[in-house]
């Protein structure tokens, strides 16, 4: 899957294994629970946190060819593809979900995709949720005039992606008995969960409502590893009204976390992580003695 014209990953010098840094929380000490922030978004100023670990095999993998992805208005994956792609000298195309925008100003993400060379294409929603029906599929790569080019699915969620971010649970052997992240499309947990120590758990929070996220994970796996690996499971209630959703009361809660341990928190998917992780506690989750490790996958934007 590597040719000749694979870029080099080690000349952007990742930060790898990321430090685990922990934190005294008062809701969380005075229950006998311990608490680690996986600092992922220190990996690489630019491609931040999960992005890293999901984009790095299938930059190797495309050898050099374009890149062709898929997201929403404020892709945090789309923004990563698209650095990647000025820092490595990679053709980079980003197709957008909804044609209304491509009338309208770019917003900030997307302004940020374009100034780091990224050609944007807008489709209509019809054909984005039928992205990866081959037939689909042919006639964007059409569209766009890069038939040639190396596809990255949606989130960068593929079983190369998958394998990819074994590491970051190999990274937390004898460090955490409970390992938490926000999730998206379900890659970074089906590889966490995968590389977790025995006896160790994963816990992810999805910021998407719908339920739909176990079979995603499951079927990641099997495609990955050929079955279920690890132990992971899912709490879908703290995703505050769906992706992109926020509210007054974790625009709050994330400022408090600010001020306690000097964190900017990025308020689309690790306020949702850290909020659902506190209520645990607050609600016994976790016996005392447990050490969590949350992981912390990216910043604010911009």
């Amino acid at each position: 899957m590597t040719g000749p014209d694979a870029p080099d990953l080690a000349v952007l010098h990742p930060r790898l294994p990321s430090p685990a840094q922990e934190v005294n929380d008062d809701r969380l000490t005075r229950r006998g629970v311990r608490l680690l922030l996986k600092r992922d978004d220190l990996i690489h100023p630019d491609l931040i946190g999960n992005k890293w670990r999901k984009l790095a095999p299938h930059l190797t993998a495309a050898a050099g060819r374009p890149i062709l992805t898929f997201g929403g208005a404020y892709s945090n994956h789309l923004r990563a593809t698209a650095a990647a792609g000025r820092l490595l000298g990679l053709t980079t195309i980003g197709v957008v979900r909804g044609q209304e925008l491509s009338d309208r100003p770019l917003n900030p993400s997307l302004a940020r995709c374009a100034a780091d060379g990224m050609r944007l294409h807008f489709v209509d929603r019809s054909t984005y949720r039928h992205k990866t029906d081959p037939e689909t599929l042919a006639a964007v790569l059409r569209a766009v005039g890069a038939e040639d080019a190396y596809v990255v699915p949606e989130g960068g969620s593929s079983p190369l992606a998958v394998r990819g971010c074994r590491a970051l649970g190999e990274e937390l052997h004898g460090r955490a008995d409970v390992v938490a992240l926000a999730c998206g499309t379900g890659g970074t947990l089906a590889g966490l969960a995968a590389g977790l120590a025995p006896g160790r758990r994963a816990l992810g929070f999805p910021v998407l409502k719908g339920g739909f996220l176990t079979a995603d994970i499951r079927s990641l796996q099997e495609a990955a590893f050929g079955g279920p690996r690890g132990d992971w499971q899912l709490d879908d209630r703290f995703h505050f009204g769906g992706y992109a959703r926020t509210t007054p009361e974790l625009h709050s809660f994330a400022d408090d976390f600010e001020s306690r341990h000097g964190l900017p928190v990025e308020r689309l998917y690790v306020a949702k992580m850290l909020y659902g992780l506190i209520a645990l506690a607050q609600e016994g989750a976790f016996p005392r003695g447990t050490t969590l490790a949350a992981v912390i996958t990216g910043r604010p934007f911009p």
